[in-house]
């Protein structure tokens, strides 16, 4: 099983940490409506200080990924129960490649502007709709009149 954490369920993790997540439309308490990124918590929105800047929280980033490396754990825990798994060397390179490419855009993006790194989301915000969200998905935010029509500014 040791052999499976640096050939599978590493890589595996941070590819679906990555490739897919949960997005969520939000009414900040202080702040704009905004949409957070992240599942279970969410631990990345626009950062409010300048335009093409982002705010990441670490406590829930960290988390998140705690939580995909369990999940991709006990998946290749429980099928190496059932089968005997001996992944190819030309796979486990294969997985290792798109994994990698997978986070050189989130990564230099996160690197290149003007980002907030907080320890801890310390807003107050209320949820008003979720969603799956791929990598390859804008991050626009919804139409506000959608949601609360009676509401228009």
């Amino acid at each position: 099983m040791k052999h499976l954490l640096l050939k599978l369920i590493l890589p595996l993790s941070l590819f679906s940490f990555v490739f897919v997540t949960k997005w969520s439309y939000v009414i900040v308490e202080d702040g704009p409506d905004d949409m957070l990124f992240g599942f279970p918590l969410p631990y990345r929105c626009s950062g409010w200080h300048t335009s093409m800047s982002t705010q990441y929280f670490l406590m829930e980033m960290v988390f998140d990924f705690v939580v995909y490396f369990i999940a991709w754990l006990l998946f290749i825990a429980l099928t190496n129960r059932i089968f005997t798994l001996r992944p190819n060397r030309a796979v486990v390179i294969a997985i290792w490649l798109v994994t990698v490419l997978s986070i050189g855009y989130p990564v230099f993006i996160a690197t290149a502007f003007d980002n907030v790194f907080k320890t801890k989301r310390d807003l107050k915000y209320q949820e008003v709709d979720t969603g799956v969200h791929f990598m390859w998905d804008g991050e626009s935010n919804p139409e506000y009149e959608k949601y609360f029509p009676e509401k228009k500014p």
